[in-house]
């Protein structure tokens, strides 16, 4: 089995129900979108959350991928920074257990949070404190990192530094890696659409997004935007909700059809689980429809909870699961 690594920004996630979406706009965040925000907007969600039923768990979209591979067994990498206060701690301990190698540099900065806030219909909106996450160098990054590796991951919200991400990808090349990115979110797509085509048509080999975040990048509808991602890359995914996902690699193009959950409790971690169950797959050397149906299956049973976190129950019912679709 091929090994992973991902880089991103080491957040720990506090979530939050809330009861209509008029919270959103009290706190200038888009439903659904990430945003970035200072250490007084950090504060006065800390105030409000303080006053509501929240729960901590490990995050970062590049941390999720991470840790749901590592639940697999597949014995995957993370680069990241971290402040060395509790909550970095609480991050680096999660990963350890997991049995992830970590390359966690540390500096004095707090670190990084991602204050979730999940709607009635699961959706959920990011208020992002980057803190320590924020201050990965570039020149922190060593090609020995790479090394023992097949695949580099990497999230788009790296892309506010252009220069520690071409870095990282650049690296990656180098060392023989081959580069999947996941566009993160549709609002960083518009705003650095003309960096991700650099650094899609020069360096990345999967990509992975949404349908909101393929139509940020091309400007069309599902099908359409597919054709155009899949023209500057090796494979192109992109995810269509309650239709499932589309996948192609040079002529071979499928759609695979979703799992039925009658219960969306939170979509946290939904495209993330999807990128771990595909990249699972592709690892290990099976067809494109397995990778599909595994990251499906994973991406299902994440929705159903608050939060990345899935019980051990839970991830042994994922490889029976997982098992079922290989004997198919």
């Amino acid at each position: 089995m091929d090994k992973i690594i991902g880089i991103g920004n080491a957040l720990v996630d506090i979530l939050a129900v809330i009861e209509d979406d008029a919270l959103l706009e009290s706190m200038n965040l888009p439903k659904g979108s990430m945003q970035l925000i200072g250490k007084d907007t950090l504060l006065k969600i800390q105030d409000l959350f303080s006053r509501m039923k929240t729960h901590c768990a490990t995050g970062g979209s590049a941390g999720n991928t991470i840790s749901a591979l590592a639940h697999l067994g597949a014995a995957p990498g993370f680069i990241g920074k971290i402040g060395t206060d509790e909550y970095g701690m609480f991050f680096r301990k999660h990963l350890q257990q997991m049995k992830v190698e970590t390359r966690l540099l540390e500096c004095a900065l707090p670190s990084g949070i991602a204050s979730t806030f999940i709607s009635p219909d699961g959706e959920r909106t990011f208020g992002t404190y980057l803190g320590a996450a924020s201050t990965l160098q570039t020149e922190e990054l060593m090609p020995e990192m790479f090394a023992g590796y097949s695949y580099l991951y990497v999230e788009g919200y790296l892309l506010q530094n252009h220069e520690l991400i071409e870095r990282a990808m650049r690296l990656a090349k180098e060392a023989g890696l081959q580069v999947c990115l996941d566009m993160a979110s549709y609002n960083i797509v518009e705003a650095g659409r003309d960096f991700f085509d650099h650094l899609i048509t020069q360096y990345v080999d999967v990509v992975f997004a949404n349908e909101s975040e393929a139509r940020a990048y091309t400007g069309k509808e599902p099908h359409e935007a597919l054709e155009e991602i899949a023209s500057q890359c090796s494979i192109a995914i992109v995810k269509i909700g309650k239709e499932g996902s589309l996948i192609r690699k040079g002529t071979q193009c499928l759609q695979a059809a979703p799992v039925t959950v009658t219960n969306v409790v939170d979509t946290t971690g939904a495209g993330d689980f999807y990128a771990a169950g595909f990249l699972y797959g592709l690892t290990n050397g099976y067809s494109l429809e397995k990778c599909a149906r595994i990251a499906t299956i994973l991406s299902s049973h994440v929705i159903q909870v608050v939060g990345t976190e899935l019980s051990e129950t839970k991830w042994d019912e994922i490889k029976l699961n997982i098992d079922t679709v290989l004997q198919a």
